[in-house]
């Protein structure tokens, strides 16, 4: 290679204009220079590629589209990412040709809680073989930025979900649902639940038996298992919404399995069930994840902060020195009132108990080798 730094090199013509351009650098413009890109060796210079072939309408979807050949998972994450809220037939039928995604509804509800919208949508997802036919899917949520916490004027809100605050969470994989009694009991060879049945949720389970669980899942499959963070699982739960439900600003028991006695807002009262149900008997939300309201709490991995002064703002767990050993709990169950089934709502507890009245479950979370770059897209 020369010496002379104003001599025009590979990289260079790749980049396109990312780096200042040397002099006599022989960078491509338009569609031929996305279609250089494409080609490059380095997986983050075609990433961007991709990115900007969306400038260039039918040409640039179809490079795109070719993408999902590419050798490097990283890569075609980077294409679901741009093409996953995209309708058209041919673009789902390429996506589930080269990456695992599953199909479902999207609905929200008015003020009543009566169904106003229902779009198809999809998500990615990954299939982990727990053995004696059990398996975990585990559903790739997408990087971002939101507003976690609640906002003064939401109804039956706390002070412990004060103040809100931005959030960055780097995309990873969260359980499709809340853990079942199967993939509990093929991984730790018991069952504490008092509800019985494979696919109900565990329940009766502590938070010292929920991180037992991933470690010895780990240990079973070589990746790195794990309870979601607080600010994972909230980010999760809103995918995308700001309203106290990912329905919307209400819910009913049509939606979510709650104590319907006590509804949120406008709501009818509905079906009080007096059980745990199996996972996925009511609509996802728009990352194509069950029964984050309602069900069973679920344990986060943070430690309990009264409020959110001093949190961390990526997404991370919470750690820091509290006097007692307690753990945060999200989303509500089958036996609490609406309110508390609310995206932002908390709930705390010791971590070597379960919660009473089989309440208590957990979701787990996993990150694989997906580049930063994706967690913009």
């Amino acid at each position: 290679m020369s010496e002379n730094q104003n001599e025009p090199r590979e990289y260079d013509a790749v980049l396109g204009g990312q780096n200042s351009i040397p002099i006599n650098a022989a960078v491509l413009g338009g569609l031929p220079g996305v279609k250089s890109r494409l080609a490059s060796p380095i997986v983050e210079v075609r990433i961007a590629a991709l990115s900007e072939a969306l400038k260039y309408g039918e040409a640039g979807l179809d490079l795109i589209i070719q993408a999902l050949h590419d050798e490097s998972m990283q890569v075609k994450f980077a294409v679901y990412s741009l093409l996953k809220d995209r309708n058209e037939k041919k673009i789902r039928r390429r996506l589930q040709n080269y990456l695992a995604i599953f199909e479902f509804d999207v609905i929200t509800v008015d003020a009543e809680g009566k169904e106003n919208s229902r779009i198809k949508s999809f998500a990615h997802y990954f299939p982990e073989d727990l053995g004696n036919g059990v398996v975990l899917e585990m559903v790739y949520i997408p990087g971002g930025t939101f507003m976690m916490g609640s906002p003064a004027t939401e109804s039956g809100r706390s002070e412990t979900e004060s103040p809100q605050h931005q959030v960055t969470v780097p995309a990873f994989y969260a359980g499709k649902y809340p853990i079942t009694q199967a993939q509990y009991e093929v991984v730790m060879g018991n069952n504490p639940s008092e509800f019985m049945g494979e696919k109900l949720p565990v329940e009766n389970v502590s938070w010292n038996e929920a991180v037992e669980f991933c470690r010895q899942l780990s240990e079973k499959t070589g990746k790195i298992y794990r309870l979601l963070s607080e600010a994972e699982w909230e980010y999760a739960c809103r995918a995308g919404t700001t309203t106290p439900f990912y329905f919307g600003e209400t819910t009913t028991t049509d939606l979510v399995n709650y104590h319907a006695y006590h509804p949120y807002g406008a709501a009818p009262g509905g079906l009080y069930r007096g059980k745990t149900m199996d996972v996925g008997s009511f609509e996802p939300n728009a990352f194509g994840l069950y029964d984050m309201h309602g069900e069973v709490w679920e344990w986060c991995s943070d430690k309990r902060h009264h409020n959110y002064d001093g949190a961390p703002t990526n997404g991370s767990s919470w750690e820091s020195e509290t006097t007692y050993d307690i753990r945060v709990l999200r989303g509500g169950s089958w036996n609490y009132y609406a309110v508390h089934c609310r995206a932002a709502s908390r709930k705390s507890y010791s971590a070597g108990f379960a919660l009473s009245y089989s309440n208590c479950g957990f979701r787990v979370a996993v990150a694989l080798a997906v580049p930063s770059s994706l967690s913009s897209l």
